[in-house]
């Protein structure tokens, strides 16, 4: 390599900044393909070989750098954490929705320039039945596509299964389906002759996606409701288990009583599902028991009194177990009661049972009530009404699109 030219002096009066572009350095690392896009430097009038680095950015490599010449420098590097300092390229994807999904899809792309969004034609025939069409279809070949689903009705189901089964026969170079509610989760029993687990008969119909040049489709999705429906799909499909769990972690960190928060189930399998993402906090396990024709919520275990209780579930429908498991911690002492769920389904605007207590009365209302936008029809609904807050999959969702 040809030797670096020196750099010219500075007057002794002043100080001068010097934008670097690509500058031929020596870099002390094994992958030499690794570089430093922009630098601001300052020298040192007082000592002209004493060079420290005081600005970097998008800089590719956290090692030391040397100058290939008589006038070498020492240099001070600013530290960095990993996410200032990516280190590969990110992987470029086309991302489709469905017409429900558009806000969280657009809240997606802006997490991160790697993401492009692509719209679909969602029309209907005049009998009812979907007309649909992917614009510059042949423009996808070749790329990683992925389609963000939202199943809130059978209506809406049927209609997005064609477009999921058309999009891997593109020759697109892989396919993600992104789901973030699996809807029916809570049918997965079947407990007398002729039950029908539906559970299973969505796994089978997303377990048949025709198979992208880049292999089998991979699918993402959140909190599954019962852990068995993991062992549902086939093997012609890839699923990815997600959890919102992390982004509850974050905002109660961001509560002015953080020190103060304990996490209550409803029932055991609340606990089995969660409990190991939140065990560094005090637990309180409840239970729901029967006495005659009633079957009521009592404490298992765990002190709620003088606690912020958080009750932590999956999904929530018309509410009434979180109902009563808020009425038996207020009881015990609880000084204010909020709750979390994935999934807020609330058919039938049974949200509207959610009061908020406005600082004081955890009998009778929530301090703070957070879900995912993992079912956008509720969000809508939801937004902007206390105590409900949305915590967005955005970011979660387009990571998980770099795997």
């Amino acid at each position: 390599m040809a030797a670096t030219p020196p750099l010219p002096p500075f007057p002794a009066t002043s100080t001068k900044s010097l934008k670097l572009s690509h500058s031929p350095l020596l870099l002390s690392s094994k992958n030499r393909s690794n570089f430093i896009t922009s630098c601001e430097i300052r020298r040192s009038f007082e000592n002209h070989r004493n060079w420290t680095i005081e600005h970097f950015s998008n800089m590719n490599n956290r090692d030391s750098i040397h100058s290939n010449n008589s006038n070498s420098f020492s240099s001070s590097l600013v530290s960095a954490t990993a996410s200032q300092l990516p280190m590969k390229n990110s992987k470029k994807v086309v991302l489709f929705y469905s017409a429900e999904t558009k806000s969280l899809a657009y809240n997606i792309a802006s997490e991160s320039d790697a993401i492009e969004l692509r719209s679909i034609s969602w029309g209907k025939f005049p009998d009812g039945f979907p007309n649909i069409f992917i614009p510059n279809a042949q423009g996808i070949r070749g790329q990683h596509v992925a389609f963000l689903a939202s199943f809130s009705s059978p209506a809406v189901i049927f209609e997005q299964i064609p477009v999921i089964y058309a999009l891997p026969k593109l020759f697109v170079a892989s396919f993600t389906l992104v789901l973030p509610f699996f809807p029916t989760g809570t049918s997965e029993r079947m407990e007398d002759e002729g039950d029908i687990a539906t559970a299973f008969t969505l796994a089978r119909l997303l377990s048949n996606i025709p198979i992208s040049r880049g292999g089998p489709t991979s699918l993402v999705t959140f909190d599954i409701h019962a852990l068995q429906e993991r062992f549902y799909f086939g093997d012609n499909i890839l699923p990815c288990f997600e959890s919102g769990i992390p982004l509850l972690k974050r905002r109660l960190q961001d509560l002015p009583d953080s020190d103060n928060i304990s996490i209550a189930f409803p029932d055991d399998g609340a606990w089995k599902r969660f409990h190991k993402q939140l065990q560094h906090f005090p637990t309180v396990v409840c239970a729901k028991v029967r006495e005659g024709d009633k079957r009521i919520v009592r404490i298992k275990e765990g002190e709620p009194k003088g606690r912020h209780i958080v009750i932590v579930d999956d999904l929530v429908q018309s509410g009434g177990t979180l109902i009563e498991c808020q009425k038996v911690l207020a009881a015990h002492g609880a000084s204010k009661i909020s709750a979390y769920v994935t999934h807020g389904i609330f058919p039938n605007k049974s949200w509207e049972r959610f009061g908020h207590d406005n600082g004081g009365n955890p009998e009778s209302a929530f301090t703070y009530f957070w879900i995912t936008d993992s079912c956008p029809l509720t969000v809508k609904e939801v937004m902007h009404r206390p105590p409900f807050e949305v915590l967005s999959l955005a970011s979660s969702i387009s990571a998980s699109l770099q795997i």
